[in-house]
């Protein structure tokens, strides 16, 4: 019966992880439109693509701009589509653009139009500055076609072809001659001290036709482009088909005038379906292999922890108890019968069973219980809203093509669960005998929630100041305090009313008045190195699937492996609770009863290694240059490094606790 028990478990468990890596990108919401050619259109099929602009970004800032910052040519008649409070939060800015794509009409080296800037002219000097500067820091345009992101697709090495979600402004060759960034594509980009303008576009629109299929028109399934440098002679007749590279000198001596043209082509293909047109640019990531790396790598430190802990409770535990029974058994026969257990008068079982020694002193109150509550709220709060947030999204909810969804859904989950953070925090309150129950819930309401909303806005400060267009709006700072106030604190009092309406929670052993002495502690068992040591393993499940998300905020490449994300979730509360519940009986082995705050510390340490990891990629990864993204990236990281100290600590406080209640039980006081 348990052989096929486990058999059961381990299919369950294999078919969520099958589920869960599948690419199900179009679940929800997400309807294919199918496209006509002129003449033949209606109501369930369009005639025009719709090519929409997204702000510019930079590996080498954290400051995006609003394609409008620069000046490119702009849609006289500009429209933007109705954006999520994710794609708020995220700065992204999507408005139409001035190229116009009909379905099935190729366009030839289409002037869309002509920048002239004057150096005599102080705005028109400013404006080329600018886009200079764009060029420098190799800022990238973000187009979209039918949701689709428009995708520069060059060879790399090993004759493998990655496709980008972007393509740059321009490139610059320095002072020195050496071509940075995409200049290295053109041996004709070889003036020294000049900047390359990338100012016409081939687009080339992939269809799949549903003659077929029995369905009308045809869905798109690839947009991609080739940018290119143009001068243009004659600004109404462009010829497109070469001549020299459009240049900007980097010292503005002359009047400089860029024309701004496009080609487009397009191209039936019925071998790619439409639920996995985003196949192509997914596949030329090369994370697969790297992840499994990852998984396996996890895995076995959670076997070794797993082992650890199945030894500790099954052969020395057992083996404790086993002998604390005998000799109480003994002690029953020998003394009165109101002789408390735990009073081993066997010298040999005290040493080997040191845990049993601190049993009026374990379940002690904490020092500063009243934040330890407080954090654990706030922890239970960000765990639950994590784990619904990775199992929806990897279920494909949250999918990339989902624009904003995944800090949408974040958000309001965690203002949704304001109850279980209140009733957690009171209940734990209450068990540590605190009284203040008002300053406990606007602790638990406001303090961490607080620290966060603060950094974020000195950061959306700096950001307003830059100009740049990931500054939050003032309204849709209003709306945040509205869903803070409004919705999280009510739903945490009444969390908080219902955790201390019901009585605390019963310890298995009754505390002593006096507090026991604890007697001197090797360097491992004392708090600071245990503490640095707990959170070791946690970060090395972590570490590999961390790279691809900061890849994914600070190099803005596409992340998109939720179900290895949440396997590794899964395995990071694994090993979290292992390694907290490992220490914490090494500590009570020796005695020490203070159990509290450091099995909260011991996997909220993680963090600290986290911090440590982010600056290490600030330096060896990053190329970012300047003191404003600097203070942005720190500033961003330490609400990341506090939101997932809050998560680990409060994971490793729970598997403690379990831990501690379950093998002070098996041996209760009668």
């Amino acid at each position: 019966m348990k052989r096929r028990t486990h058999f059961g478990f381990v299919l369950v468990f294999s078919l969520i992880s099958y589920l869960c890596l599948c690419s199900a990108f179009y679940l929800p919401g997400l309807a294919p439109v199918s496209f006509c050619e002129d003449g033949s259109g209606g109501e369930d099929c369009q005639t025009v693509i719709q090519l929409f602009v997204n702000r510019l970004d930079s590996v080498e800032s954290v400051l995006p701009y609003e394609y409008d910052v620069f000046d490119f040519c702009k849609d006289m008649k500009e429209t933007r589509p109705s954006e999520n409070l994710g794609q708020v939060l995220f700065g992204e800015r999507i408005e139409s653009s001035p190229y116009k794509v009909s379905f099935k009409k190729d366009v030839k080296c289409q002037t869309v139009c002509t920048k002239n800037y004057q150096k005599t002219n102080q705005e028109n000097v400013a404006k080329l500055d600018f886009l200079k500067m764009g060029m420098q820091l190799n800022y990238q345009h973000h187009w979209i076609i039918d949701n689709m992101p428009v995708t520069w697709c060059y060879d790399v090495e090993d004759g493998q072809k990655y496709c980008n979600p972007g393509f740059p402004i321009g490139c610059l060759v320095t002072s020195d001659g050496r071509a940075k960034d995409a200049c290295v594509i053109n041996s004709e980009f070889n003036k020294k001290n000049t900047f390359y303008v990338f100012n016409h576009v081939d687009i080339k629109i992939t269809y799949h036709n549903g003659a077929s299929e029995g369905w009308r028109g045809a869905r798109l399934v690839a947009a991609t482009l080739e940018p290119k440098s143009i001068k243009h002679a004659d600004d109404k007749h462009p010829n497109c088909e070469g001549g020299t590279p459009m240049e900007v000198p980097g010292v503005f001596e002359n009047d400089v005038a860029i024309t701004y043209t496009y080609s487009v082509t397009f191209e039936e293909n019925n071998e790619i379906k439409w639920a996995s047109r985003w196949d192509y640019i997914l596949v030329s990531m090369p994370h697969t292999n790297i992840q499994w790396f990852s998984i396996m790598n996890s895995l076995v430190i959670v076997l070794f922890l797993s082992g650890m802990v199945a030894m500790i409770m099954l052969r020395t535990l057992h083996k404790d108890i086993a002998r604390y029974n005998q000799v109480d058994q003994a002690d029953l026969i020998k003394l009165p019968p109101t002789k408390e257990k735990f009073s081993i008068p066997y010298e040999d079982a005290q040493e080997e069973s040191g845990w049993k020694q601190v049993h009026g002193d374990v379940f002690r109150p904490p020092r500063k219980g009243m934040v330890l509550s407080v954090f654990l709220g706030q922890g239970t709060q960000i765990f639950i809203m994590t784990f619904i947030t990775l199992f929806l999204a990897c279920l494909g909810f949250l999918s990339p093509a989902n624009r904003g969804a995944l800090m949408t859904c974040s958000v309001v989950l965690w203002v949704l669960l304001g109850t279980p953070a209140g009733y957690v925090s009171a209940r734990l309150y209450k068990t540590f005998g605190g009284e203040k129950w008002k300053t406990n819930v606007l602790l638990t309401a406001l303090l961490c929630p607080g620290i966060v909303f603060a950094d974020f806005f000195l950061m959306n400060l700096i950001l307003w100041v830059e100009g740049s267009s990931a500054a939050i709006p003032f309204g849709t700072l209003v709306a945040i305090l509205a869903l803070w106030f409004g919705i999280s604190v009510p739903l945490t009092f009444v969390g908080a009313y219902f955790g201390f309406k019901k009585a605390a929670i019963e310890q298995p052993v009754r505390t002593n008045q006096i507090p026991r002495q604890i007697p001197e502690q090797s360097f491992f068992t004392k708090p600071i190195p245990g503490i640095v040591m707990g959170g070791i393993l946690p970060f090395g499940c972590i570490f590999i699937q961390l790279f691809f998300i900061l890849n994914s905020i600070w190099s803005h490449q596409m992340y998109y492996m939720f179900g290895f994300l949440f396997l590794v979730f899964i395995i990071l509360l694994i090993t979290c609770s292992e390694a907290t519940i490992l220490l914490c009986y090494f500590h009570l082995c020796a005695e020490d009863y203070h159990w509290w705050w450091r099995s909260f510390l011991t996997s909220g340490f993680t963090a600290v290694y986290l911090f440590i990891y982010a600056v290490h990629y600030f330096f060896s990864k990053l190329q970012i240059v300047g003191a404003a993204s600097t203070i942005l990236y720190f500033g961003y990281t330490m609400i990341m490094v506090l939101i997932f100290f809050l998560f680990t600590g409060t994971i490793g406080f729970f598997a403690c606790f379990w831990f501690v209640n379950k093998i002070y039980s098996v041996v209760k006081v009668d």
